[in-house]
């Protein structure tokens, strides 16, 4: 893969590395201008490397948010606060049964791969049991969460692109039926709490219950393990958690701004906007890397040193402003829960291989597998 950036002469080649570690060429990408404009992958924009830019585009509303599915910001700030961290944090107990009870499948066990036996179905049980799916169709929302994926991110094709469209009819039809379902007979559970709020349509419900399924399964399940391969590559940060158990919650924060889950979110502008200098027109496009905003050397000291107890840590992993991650709450409490646990379990996990090679996607740091040693 050659990825070709070109604004008044730098050209800028990233070949099957970048894939491995972006970062250097995020890096080269900011000394030009954190705010860039050009081609990545046959898509012309601005893209963002800067954290002050970043946020600040984050936050303003002249950029409009580009998800490509039923649109759901007129009333986010609602289904945010359905979604807030206390609300979150009630699920404490599920989670934790969850959690161990995977564990008792792996406990004895010479060897595991923790995307499919350990990060997934967690994710997985967790959003079903939220959303209120039966446990027993869970699993159909892999496949539907990798079409949808792919669909976002800039490396999609047209094939891709069709298939997604058809993933996002079949969550659509799937949830409009559950709705009704819930709405003859509610439950406990989020799509009863949405479907009961009035001043939710039902294409706002629709479109928030599919966003929670890809930020419930792909940021929580991105976060675990890239959170288990980073500590299991640095044993004296992996050491010191284990001496010190409360530094979880720096330690996923850490996770979350060293291989952010999104690596890139985007934007178009409703307006012509002035940021740092750079004009960006109506109608253009703009690329936000997080993953290069959160190793921003003007706001993170070596920002490419993993230091769990990084101190503050405002990395914008999940975002900023009115479109923060709806499932931002739910990772991080399923990290600070799991890597725990994990640790206490099973001591002598390490790594099985030391190739373990990124999937090719440039919007999320996502690993394909995770082959680990147990005993």
């Amino acid at each position: 893969m050659t990825t070709e950036l070109h604004e008044a002469g730098p050209r800028l080649k990233s070949d099957s590395d970048f894939w491995r570690d972006p970062y250097l060429f995020y890096d080269k990408l900011r000394s030009i201008h954190p705010v860039y404009k050009g081609t990545v992958l046959k898509h012309p924009g601005w893209y963002v490397t800067g954290y002050e830019e970043a946020a600040a585009i984050l936050k303003e509303p002249a950029f409009i948010n580009r998800v490509p599915l039923p649109e759901a910001s007129t009333k986010y700030e609602q289904l945010q606060r359905l979604q807030r961290p206390q609300k979150t944090a009630s699920f404490r107990p599920v989670i934790e049964e969850i959690v161990h009870e995977l564990l008792d499948q792996l406990e004895n066990k010479k060897m595991a791969e923790m995307v499919s036996e350990f990060a997934f179905p967690l994710a997985s049980l967790i959003i079903a049991d939220m959303l209120g799916v039966p446990a027993e169709e869970r699993y159909q929302f892999r496949q539907w969460t990798a079409d949808l994926i792919q669909t976002i991110d800039l490396t999609r094709t047209r094939k891709v692109l069709a298939k997604g469209g058809d993933t996002v009819a079949k969550l659509t039809a799937y949830f409009k039926d559950l709705i009704e379902k819930r709405k003859a007979h509610p439950s406990q559970d989020l799509i009863s709490t949405f479907a009961g709020h009035e001043q939710l349509a039902e294409d706002e419900v629709l479109a928030t219950c599919i966003l929670l399924v890809i930020a419930g399964h792909e940021t929580t399940v991105n976060l675990l393990t890239n959170g288990l391969f980073l500590l299991m590559n640095h044993p004296g940060q992996l050491s010191a958690l284990k001496e010190n158990p409360l530094l979880i919650e720096s330690a996923v924060e850490e996770c979350l701004r060293y291989e952010s889950p999104t690596q890139l979110t985007a934007r178009t502008a409703s307006e012509d906007c002035e940021i740092n200098g750079k004009i960006i027109k109506k109608g253009e496009h703009v690329y936000i890397l997080l993953g290069a905003a959160n190793r921003d050397p003007k706001i993170f000291q070596n920002p490419h040193v993993f230091d769990i107890t990084r101190k503050p840590n405002p990395h914008l992993a999940f975002g900023a402003g009115a479109h923060v991650c709806l499932g931002s709450a739910l990772a991080r409490l399923e990290a600070q829960i799991a890597i725990p646990a994990l640790l206490e379990r099973l001591p002598k996990l390490k790594l099985a291989s030391t190739d373990i090679p990124f999937r090719r996607l440039i919007g999320f740091r996502s690993l394909a597998e995770l082959p680990v040693i147990l005993n």
